[in-house]
């Protein structure tokens, strides 16, 4: 395509205005020639710009226009430009119609949403799963058809990090794992996933060690009783005195995994704290204190930072476990004269029972798994303190019962901070000590 710039177009229509022009002088014919050739050149302009005007208004889908010099340009260029914006929205439609069938053909319930939380689009299983169809509620708005508490707080909260999970609002023996997404601009993905196999799974493992540890439990109590009778009146024959000790450890250790795991299936299945008042926390972290003593072997130098004003709301025996567990770990990574610090505090927004240690610290990468269940970062060190494997697992979901929080902050031979961060309002103002 050859380049027309403005001087030429320019040349274009000046030179016919200057031939008339002389001839107008050189015969003497006046102004009016002059003006009829200027006319002419304005209509001639107005012609073409008609004629760029009705290939615009109808889409410009057909051939531009012939026509020459900077026209014929413009018109060339504008064809080009709306071709090539064709094929973009040809490539474009193409993707969302290749996603759409895609998320069409899904097991899982996909709704795209507005900035407004309006339905611009949903798939087949949206209908089985969540009760929507495209063609009769698109352009409504999602909070007006899935009218669950838990559902809306979870969507107006915009706070997506971890999924939903709620029964299905159109068959009550379907449980879904709901999860959302920003895109674009503000618009938002959801996906509902069918996991009633997995809760299934889930309720029937937890049933299972629930009946489990409680069927352990008596027989368990008979064994650890004629054991403890058996090291009380050894002598008879010396050579089973150290299988009798033994066996009568491991018996112990059993009962103490038995009662956590009994523990630990009673805060998963009842979900809402019972018997809550107001709870002291320095007699509490005294009663810890004379607990840790005896944990490990050795002493260690354990200190008591509380704050007497501010006592908290909860479950006694919950958080005397949870707490408890947390003093207990400390004293037993922890060597002889070792220094832990038992706090109790509170700043402008939340209240905070802590424990720091000077103990051998944890390596950053272990930490987001030390609250599993039977998780221990050193298997050989973990045989020689005693423990269950399941004291931070505890830990945790008794926080979740109190709507709180456990943060661990370790570094390698640099000691450890374990912190249960509770909200402002479980925080109780006392008038004095006791």
């Amino acid at each position: 395509m050859r380049y027309y710039s403005w001087k030429a177009e320019l040349l274009r229509v000046a030179i016919p205005l200057l031939v008339v022009a002389a001839g107008c002088a050189l015969f003497d014919l006046g102004l009016l020639p002059l003006l009829a050739a200027a006319l002419l050149a304005c209509a001639w302009l107005l012609r073409h710009l008609q004629r760029l005007s009705d290939w615009l208004y109808n889409g410009a889908k057909s051939d531009p226009p012939e026509a020459a010099g900077m026209w014929g340009q413009v018109f060339d260029v504008i064809y080009d430009m709306q071709r090539e914006s064709s094929q973009d929205n040809d490539r474009l439609q193409a993707m969302i119609d290749y996603l759409h069938a895609s998320f069409a053909s899904m097991s899982d319930a996909v709704v795209m949403l507005d900035p407004y939380g309006n339905i611009e689009w949903c798939n087949a299983s949206a209908h089985d799963l969540l009760g929507l169809r495209e063609e009769d509620d698109k352009g409504r708005q999602l909070v007006n058809l899935l009218r669950s508490p838990a559902f809306l707080r979870y969507f107006e909260a915009e706070r997506y990090q971890a999924p939903l999970e709620m029964v299905s609002p159109v068959n009550g023996l379907i449980n879904l794992s709901i999860s959302v997404s920003f895109f674009g601009k503000r618009n938002r993905l959801l996906f509902a996933r069918d996991v009633t196999r997995t809760h299934r799974l889930e309720q029937m493992r937890k049933d299972f060690v629930a009946n489990v540890s409680h069927e352990l439990r008596t027989p368990l109590t008979v064994i650890n009783g004629y054991l403890e009778t058996f090291s009380e009146h050894g002598g008879a024959n010396p050579r089973w005195d150290r299988a009798v000790d033994q066996m009568l450890q491991q018996s112990r250790r059993m009962n103490l995994l038995i009662h956590d795991l009994m523990m630990l299936s009673r805060l998963e299945s009842v979900p809402k704290l019972a018997d809550e008042s107001v709870i002291q926390l320095r007699p509490l972290m005294e009663m810890i204190r004379e607990e840790s003593g005896t944990a490990a072997k050795g002493k260690r130098r354990i200190e008591i930072d509380c704050d007497d004003k501010i006592a908290i709301n909860g479950n006694a025996n919950e958080l005397r476990s949870a707490f408890s567990n947390l003093a207990v770990n400390a004293a037993r990574y922890t060597a002889e004269n070792d220094r832990i610090i038992l706090r109790w505090y509170q700043d402008d927004y939340h209240a905070y029972f802590e424990v720091e240690d000077t103990g051998i610290g944890i390596e950053p990468q272990y930490i987001p798994r030390l609250t599993e269940r039977f998780y221990r970062v050193d298997q050989s060190r973990s045989l020689d303190t005693g423990g269950t494997g399941l004291g931070l697992a505890i830990v945790k979901h008794v926080l979740i019962r109190h709507r709180a929080e456990l943060r661990i902050r370790s570094a390698p031979n640099q000691g450890s901070v374990f912190t249960c961060v509770f909200p402002k309002s479980a925080a109780v103002q006392v008038s004095g000590k006791e």
